[in-house]
């Protein structure tokens, strides 16, 4: 099948100076395109000089990761996109397991390798490790890292799993089945964009693996550094939002309301351990912003439900599992979650 991988980026030339060459190097068979949302840095004319086989698209403006990426694929003509953060080194071979993985399950619509952090390579990368979870109240976890515990890779996630959520920082995903679930949602910029894609397609009845015999390396929070009160704010917000969307109705009024009390815990708590009041005024924020979207999310919630197939989140609640009962690695929690 013909595969593109796309990076998608913004005034990262440094990170694709130092990460590209392995793209280029081992991805045989695959077109790769530099997808770029306006840069005003040299990330261009890097691209020209040293990486000549690779295509560009120049997008007009920064569109975000969401937008930036649906503007971009409908420029794509390719059986499989592979989505790729520009700060991933890639090892040799990482695409072939994927790609027999996808050419032998149909039923597949998307997969990602075992990811593991630049920083150490002996651990799991924070954002998307192993594959991707979500738990019954929305907060989402990874096999090999939950909240700020990353595990030590020791092979004991190294069988192929069926997940929640694929990691968009690598990300193989079949064309059919990105625009048959309407894309990236545009309205989130950036971050919890591949969770809300992933669990719409898990309603559509498809499935999403991760293949831990493929292997890469994240850098990870290049653009928006852990901390960033911008971060903060996407990812409450875009988390309530694709919650909205996806819950089952017999738990929507409970889950919105159990996160509304959460939610605003964590904003108290940020003021009251860590003394960051951008952090606070963050959360309060997005959910303002969540409430002012609710009613255009009404209609995209009614067409994903009528022809929505099970629920595909866990049944436990990870902060109990996480902070009353310990259960800091995710081979503790129970079994079947």
């Amino acid at each position: 099948m013909a595969l593109a991988i796309v990076i998608l980026n913004w005034n990262g030339e440094e990170m694709l100076r130092k990460y590209l060459p392995s793209v280029v190097e081992y991805s045989e068979g695959a077109d790769i395109y530099i997808a770029d949302n306006a840069s005003t840095d040299s990330s261009l004319e890097l691209i020209k000089r040293d990486f000549p086989t690779c295509r560009i698209i120049r997008l007009e403006r920064n569109w975000g990761f969401a937008d930036g990426y649906n503007r971009a694929l409908r420029q794509v003509d390719a059986e499989l996109y592979l989505l790729l953060n520009s700060d991933v080194e890639v090892t040799k071979g990482w695409l072939q397991s994927l790609i027999i993985f996808m050419d032998t399950h149909p039923d597949v619509a998307a997969c990602q390798p075992k990811l593991l952090s630049i920083h150490n390579r002996n651990l799991y990368e924070y954002a998307g490790a192993c594959g991707g979870y979500i738990d019954r109240y929305g907060y989402p976890f990874c096999r090999g890292r939950i909240f700020s515990t990353v595990e030590e890779d020791n092979g004991q996630y190294d069988e192929p799993a069926e997940i929640l959520w694929a990691s968009g920082a690598a990300m193989l995903i079949r064309r059919e089945d990105y625009w048959k679930a309407g894309g990236l949602d545009p309205r989130f910029f950036a971050h919890n964009e591949e969770i809300d894609l992933c669990w719409r397609l898990r309603l559509m009845g498809r499935k999403i693996f991760c293949i831990p015999n493929s292997t890469v390396y994240h850098l990870g929070g290049g653009t928006l550094p852990k901390g960033n009160p911008m971060k903060t704010f996407l990812n409450f917000r875009n988390n309530m939002a694709l919650l909205y969307k996806c819950l089952p109705e017999r738990d929507l009024k409970h889950v919105m309301r159990v996160r509304r009390i959460l939610d605003y815990i964590a904003a108290l708590q940020s003021i009251v351990t860590t003394r960051r009041l951008d952090d606070f005024k963050a959360i309060v924020k997005a959910r303002r912003e969540f409430g002012r979207w609710r009613q255009e999310l009404d209609s995209e919630r009614e067409k994903i439900q009528k022809t929505a197939i099970g629920d595909p989140r866990s049944h436990i609640a990870i902060l109990w599992q996480y902070y009353f009962l310990q259960r800091k690695f995710f081979n503790r929690l129970p079994q079947g979650l």
